[in-house]
């Protein structure tokens, strides 16, 4: 992929030469904003250029603000994250969202259809090239093209519902087009992939690497499957991935995240990130604590502290292995390798979120010293006393802005626990669905479980395993709402750590969804935000109304 988008850094250049091609020429009416369908696709190393600049628009984000990718945004308006800044993800999460927000409601919309209509143009204008094409080029940009048009179908129905629909080359913010029934498009979705599937190679040289495979679209496929409970489609099409024999858990769950662990062998799907071709995100900065030159906007809460089991597998509330006065000692590590808690080193830092802890040991000097706790002291550290380990690197201070750690959007661990997920709800368990649970349980450290469980028991699990396993990878949003269980989850206040110190009583109950109830010691909390869920409105995002205004065929979604 990196090799692909090598040429994008002169795309510019091409386009103003293609646009600028003849001063004779101005009374031809070529748009002046994007090549011309009459001029552009006549060579293989222009659809090149044009199926590297789908890619490229992966990587869709409030660029003045989070630069952080969008599609993981969405767990900070759920009961696991929480984004600091008064943003749209705060409204969502309260239930408050409206149609006019921009960044997120018209963002979303409007990205969605400008990489659609790419790929429709691609797809429409790229026969004009294929007698100079490499004929398995052409295949697999044809081939890609159809799998990103399938994904950014993909988030239009689940973020809104019905919405407009076209495989044709038009600029759908002008066209008039009703909204076709979601059910259509999925149907759509599921088909496109499957062929997709079909054509792409099973994988590229590592030069390539970062490009659609069958992998990716038959992953995208079972997750698409899942998100619409349609369980036997999710089941058939995460065991073809499984069937590959290419792709397994990389041994180190924290190390998935770092430099050391990109291009592995559980990526299915990925934002490839490179500062030479001028594309980075900003994931670490917002993440990062005060001390460790960060801002700590994205954080998680007391509700995924405590959603971790301990090391024997069981929940906090059943192991005899959990103190809540040591509440990290004996967890599940996966607690420790997407988290910082209190007590523990991070980035050479002492992190203590105590607010007696005026000072902290800076283990970046030698010998260390104590050094203030900006961690305490600034007004705006971390609200929950926690913060994000995952995609920080530790050799990233310089660059803390401008982060090239590759974003997986599909990972093998999502494969097994759909094919688990969907074999339980089909009520066909059988080995299989243990040994997909188990892997995921025991490359994380703790104990697989046993055979003989009952249906509910292993939904159970199962939704315990995604709700830790993919935590700040955005899935939570959409789980709890597919689950019917969002009400439930996301409704009432947002609590952190303790005020002071941690107590014996601190154990929380559980209800039959996972979720941590703290009405016994709520007060002794800190709690920085209140969230509400109306299960007949916050389904879905509402139509922009921009959209509206323009368009009269459309039709606003409930309660908006």
């Amino acid at each position: 992929m990196k090799k692909l988008i090598k040429i994008l850094s002169i795309i510019m250049v091409v386009l103003s030469s293609t646009l600028l091609y003849s001063c004779e020429d101005y009374l031809v009416k070529y748009p002046l904003d994007q090549p011309s369908d009459a001029t552009f696709w006549s060579t293989e190393s222009e659809l090149q250029m044009a199926i590297n600049s789908v890619y490229r628009s992966l990587y869709f984000t409030d660029r003045a603000a989070t630069h952080i990718p969008f599609q993981f945004l969405f767990d900070f308006a759920t009961d696991i994250s929480w984004d600091r800044n008064l943003s749209v993800w705060q409204l969502l999460g309260q239930g408050q969202v409206t149609s006019v927000e921009p960044t997120l409601i018209f963002g979303a919309w409007s990205n969605a259809y400008v990489n659609i209509g790419s790929c429709n143009r691609l797809l429409a204008n790229m026969d004009k090239a294929e007698e100079v094409t490499n004929a398995e080029t052409f295949k697999n940009i044809e081939a890609e093209a159809r799998f990103f048009r399938a994904y950014w179908y993909g988030w239009l129905i689940n973020l809104y519902g019905d919405v407009p629909f076209t495989t044709d080359p038009l600029d759908v913010f002008d066209a008039q087009l009703p909204q076709t029934d979601k059910e259509t498009i999925y149907q759509f979705i599921l088909e496109e992939l499957e062929i997709v599937g079909e054509i792409l190679p099973v994988e590229y040289p590592s030069n390539d690497r970062g490009r659609i495979t069958k992998g990716a679209a038959w992953g995208l496929k079972a997750r698409m499957a899942a998100f619409h409970n349609d369980w036997a489609v999710a089941a058939s099409a995460a065991e073809k991935v499984m069937a590959l024999g290419i792709y397994e858990l990389h041994p180190n769950f924290e190390e998935l995240f770092t430099y050391e662990g990109q291009n592995n062998s559980e990526e299915l799907f990925t934002i490839q990130f490179s500062r030479a071709n001028q594309l980075t995100h900003e994931s670490p900065v917002h993440t990062r604590g005060r001390l460790t030159g960060g801002f700590a906007t994205k954080i998680p809460t007391q509700a995924l502290i405590d959603s971790y089991a301990c090391v024997d597998g069981l929940r906090i509330d059943k192991s005899p292995l959990y103190d809540p006065a040591n509440p990290f000692q004996n967890r599940d590590p996966r607690l420790h390798a997407t988290c910082v808690v209190p007590g523990s080193e991070f980035l050479g830092y002492q992190f203590e979120t105590h607010p007696d802890s005026l000072l902290v040991w800076d283990f970046n000097q030698n010998p260390p010293k104590r050094i203030d706790n900006q961690e305490v002291i600034n007004p705006y550290a971390t609200f929950s006393g926690y913060q994000y380990r995952k995609y920080v690197a530790a050799d990233e201070r310089e660059f803390r802005r401008e982060s090239e750690l590759n974003i997986m959007l599909i990972r093998y661990a999502e494969i097994l626990l759909i094919y688990a997920e969907a074999q339980i709800e089909l009520g066909q368990v059988n080995n299989t669905v243990y040994e997909s649970i188990n892997a995921v349980r025991e490359r994380a450290g703790i104990p697989g479980i046993e055979q003989g469980q009952t249906i509910d028991k292993l939904r159970e699990v199962v939704r315990q395993e995604r709700k830790v396993e993919f935590a700040y990878e955005g899935l939570r949003f959409f789980d709890i709402r597919r689950w019917n269980i969002a009400e439930d989850v996301i409704s009432g206040p947002l609590y952190g750590r303790p005020l002071g110190i941690y107590k014996s009583q601190y154990v929380p109950e559980f209800n039959e969804n996972g979720t941590p109830n703290y009405e016994a010691y709520a007060e002794e909390l800190r709690m920085f935000d209140t969230r509400n869920y109306n299960p007949e409105k916050d389904k879905f995002l509402p139509i922009p109304q921009r959209e509206l205004d323009i368009n009269s065929n459309l039709t606003q979604n409930p309660g908006y």
